[in-house]
């Protein structure tokens, strides 16, 4: 075994002190990385492992704003910068109640790997606050933005590290965050991504992840043999951007989606979720799911209470592809014996490891293919870094430039990930071959840049 002994208890006694998703997406790259370490010695010897598991630095510090009633708010604020070996550190500001150190290594972790699969110059972090801003005033939102960016702009920059948006962050967010750094620097510059159009954004960022992550899996299909979208039933978690927009390019391709889901319900309509109502109760209202069957009678909504015990509605409906795309740990073991029994033929992460540890390991038996979230839902990123270029250079891209670079780089990032598994003799296992692909970029840049 080339992975240590003491490398593991390292990273799990860290995991402990702080969030055990940390060390389950560890797990995941070291128990893929073994004929890599096997094959070449010079990954042991130059301790790749240990460097890359520890982040390069953390930041934590205090937020303090004021609400509408003028009373005073405390927040925490985080930003883990873990590996710049290609780029500047790149990863998103997530604003949730949910928010910890742990989960920001598990995310700043994964956005290693992830960025290092689109094959372009940047690194990975993560970021944010325990901060909610569902139910605040616009006010109230601009407020902590300003404190929260205060404290942030000491740390980024457009070639040390440029952070976007995530969960709680959207184009709101990242005009408020940007306006407090103009402010503190005068500078304009382009440290965030993600921004409003009208200020330095990017045409179609909404749209990258949904949309990427559609296009990495029509590539999958095509490599295992299999015809594309047209004619497929799929099912989709989440009721954001990225299910939504995952959602508008399924159909896009000939694929009928019938599944959206919020914190509250699942909705279930059989003719294929009716886009524009989707859109209009969660991007321009943010209101309950509920509501669609309003106008869409034959449609069923399942309450979360409803849900079979240990699994979710989403994946209780016959499907031929799936995309999870809500939340961490959202499809377990029972979801995925669901879906294998009703005929799914692949799985695509939309968000973040929705799928647990117990759930892959059905999927791989079973041969369903899988694609992982660090290669499926890469499109985001991407997208982010043709924003930095945009900006560095003063340009502006058309919508249909940036979809089709957004095209080829997915399918470059599925090309990719397929040849490394077969290379390795892993055929067909997307998440070695990513793990491994990622891993290779990585670490044969921190060798050549020396200790």
């Amino acid at each position: 075994m080339n992975i240590s002994d003491e490398t593991i208890e390292k990273i799990r006694k860290v995991s402990c002190q702080t969030d055990n998703t940390f060390f389950q997406a560890v797990e995941e790259v070291l128990e893929s990385l073994q004929p890599v370490l096997e094959s070449d010695p010079i990954y042991k010897r130059h301790s790749i492992l240990d460097r890359l598991t520890t982040p390069d630095r953390e930041f934590k510090f205090k937020v303090v704003w004021m609400d509408d009633n003028q009373n005073i708010q405390v927040n925490t604020g985080y930003r883990v910068q873990f590996n710049n070996a290609l780029g500047p550190y790149k990863g998103g500001l997530r604003f949730h109640p949910s928010v910890n150190s742990g989960i920001l290594k598990f995310l700043g972790f994964e956005q290693i790997f992830k960025n290092s699969l689109t094959g372009l110059p940047i690194g990975g972090a993560k970021g944010g606050s325990d901060f909610d801003p569902k139910g605040k005033s616009d006010f109230e939102v601009m407020k902590f933005c300003s404190a929260f960016m205060t404290e942030l702009h000491k740390h980024i920059g457009p070639r040390i590290d440029v952070p976007a948006g995530d969960i709680g962050v959207g184009a709101r967010e990242i005009g408020y965050l940007f306006g407090e750094y103009k402010k503190i620097t005068s500078s304009y510059e382009g440290v965030l991504t993600g921004k409003p159009f009208m200020f330095g954004g990017s045409l179609m960022r909404p749209e990258a992840t949904g949309y990427g992550c559609v296009y990495f899996t029509d590539e999958m299909l095509k490599f295992a043999g299999k015809d594309g979208f047209e004619g497929r039933i799929c099912v989709v978690s989440g009721a954001g951007n990225v299910a939504i927009h995952t959602i508008e390019k399924l159909y896009k391709l000939g694929a009928k989606p019938v599944t959206c889901s919020d914190s509250r319900g699942t909705i279930y309509d059989s003719r294929g979720i009716d886009l524009e109502t989707l859109k209009e109760i969660k991007l321009q209202r943010r209101a309950s799911l509920e509501e669609y069957c309003v106008n869409h009678s034959d449609a069923i909504y399942t309450k979360v209470e409803d849900y079979p015990t240990g699994g979710h509605e989403v994946w209780q409906i016959p499907c031929d592809c799936a995309f999870p795309c809500a939340t961490q740990n959202e499809l377990t073991e029972l979801d995925a014996n669901t879906l294998v029994e009703n005929g799914c033929i692949s799985v695509s992460e939309g968000a973040n490891m929705p799928s647990t540890p117990d759930a892959i390991e059905v999927f791989k038996k079973n041969d369903i293919l899988f694609a992982p979230a660090k290669a499926a839902n890469a499109g985001g990123v991407a997208v982010s870094e043709f924003e930095m270029a945009q900006n560095a250079s003063m340009t502006k891209w058309s919508y249909e430039k940036v979809d089709k670079t957004l095209e080829q780089t997915m399918r470059s990032i599925c090309k990719r990930v397929h040849l490394t598994a077969r290379d390795y003799g892993v055929e067909g296992n997307y998440i070695d071959g990513a793990n491994i692909a990622g891993f290779k970029r990585v670490a044969d840049a921190m060798i050549a840049e020396g200790i």
